[in-house]
């Protein structure tokens, strides 16, 4: 369910989430709350790969995606330095420091995944490519595989969806990207410019088009999913 479809039917029942704008901000969180505490267990809160508990409400102008030059598994490092980390399993990982943390990044608290643009940057990471070789190509013992590229465009889909992030170039891009596309320098980063499970897709451009055109549709399939249904003896109470 889109949060825009969520907003109208929490107040066909009476809550007030304030107005119809498909952000999930304070005023639709709370309503859902109410809803939750009135109905409850009969309502279910909406499903997606990312718990709703990491992501805050806030402001977010950008998605920036990397890779971790490690092994398969996030290390203390990695968690330091991403908002969220995919391992090789699909598994999503938390890191250390809130989205919120990189609104304002003045006080020195924040996940610090790309030099100089971490303001309003949420960092997502894939565990993979220790090792690695750009060129000539060698994606070393821990190659970026497909299941966490897919993983990747449907985390980001969801952030793009929360965040209310359109799904453009200076919006959403790999770290070898940021220094062509933003114009801040980078340090040689070249996370994505090849895609170990794809080896014909060459360039930062190329893997940066790719992904986003892999998170496009994993946004348009999880704006036309079905909704969920709550089990209840009454169907009124169902919201979702």
């Amino acid at each position: 369910m889109r949060t825009d479809e969520l907003q109208m039917r929490l107040r066909s029942l009476g809550f007030d989430p304030g107005p119809t704008d498909g952000i999930y901000g304070e005023m639709t969180e709370e309503a859902v709350f109410d809803a939750l505490d009135k109905y409850a267990p009969a309502v279910e809160l909406p499903s997606g790969i990312i718990p709703m508990e990491w992501l805050p409400v806030c402001q977010m102008e950008r998605v920036i995606c990397h890779w971790t030059a490690g092994a398969y598994k996030a290390s203390v490092d990695d968690v330091h330095a991403y908002h969220i980390l995919i391992e090789d399993t699909g598994n999503l990982v938390r890191g250390s420091y809130s989205i919120k943390d990189n609104v304002d990044t003045s006080d020195g608290r924040y996940a610090a995944h790309t030099k100089n643009c971490n303001s309003g940057s949420i960092g997502v990471s894939l565990c993979c490519m220790a090792g690695a070789v750009e060129s000539p190509f060698n994606p070393g013992k821990y190659p970026m595989t497909q299941k966490q590229f897919d993983m990747l465009a449907q985390v980001v889909a969801e952030l793009c969806d929360t965040y209310d992030i359109p799904v453009e170039p200076e919006t959403v891009l790999t770290h070898a990207e940021v220094q062509g596309t933003l114009g801040i320098t980078q340090s040689g980063k070249w996370d994505y410019t090849r895609l170990a499970f794809a080896p014909e897709i060459n360039g930062a451009k190329a893997c940066g088009d790719m992904l986003r055109s892999a998170v496009t549709e994993s946004w348009a399939s999880l704006m036309t999913a079905p909704p969920a249904v709550a089990v209840s003896p009454s169907p009124d109470v169902a919201i979702l």
